[in-house]
């Protein structure tokens, strides 16, 4: 499966970049995440809990970034095991780029599934994949807003 996007966050590409390495930042943004703790620079690990269609499963899983160019792009990549819910695996190439309103991110991912999650069809997968997705650059872009307290 394959998906792409584009956001326009309201910060500075520098302030932008600082957030998306900020665990605590991330663990916030991210939809059902319970946990993220950071192994070393580049290697974090996560907790996670997702309901895809009629599967909910808890997600346990290691992520890896690459290719680093401060702040302009890294490569993010990962797997996850949810258990009898089965698996998921996938990266994406993030970009940042200033903009009159404050800096446009774009990614492009590429995800595999297996277990119970593969026989829900891609389709949904995607679907709800999108909605993730969208909940979380909802979340970041919120983290920035000078009317929350976060940020």
């Amino acid at each position: 499966m394959e998906m792409s996007g584009e956001y326009l966050i309201p910060a500075n590409r520098e302030a932008v970049w600082l957030a998306l390495n900020d665990i605590d930042v991330l663990q916030k943004c991210i939809p059902g995440c319970e946990e993220i703790q950071q192994i070393s620079a580049t290697e974090l690990t996560a907790k996670v809990k997702v309901k895809i269609g009629p599967v909910k499963a808890r997600f346990s899983g290691d992520v890896v970034l690459s290719d680093m160019i401060p702040p302009a792009s890294y490569t993010i990549s990962g797997k996850g095991n949810g258990g009898v819910a089965g698996f998921a695996k996938g990266g994406a190439d993030v970009q940042l780029e200033t903009v009159p309103e404050g800096t446009r991110l774009t990614y492009g991912a590429k995800a595999a599934v297996g277990g119970k999650l593969a026989q829900l069809g891609q389709r949904l997968i995607k679907s709800s994949s999108q909605k993730l997705a969208g909940q979380f650059f909802d979340n970041f872009a919120a983290h920035f807003d000078p009317e929350t307290d976060e940020g």
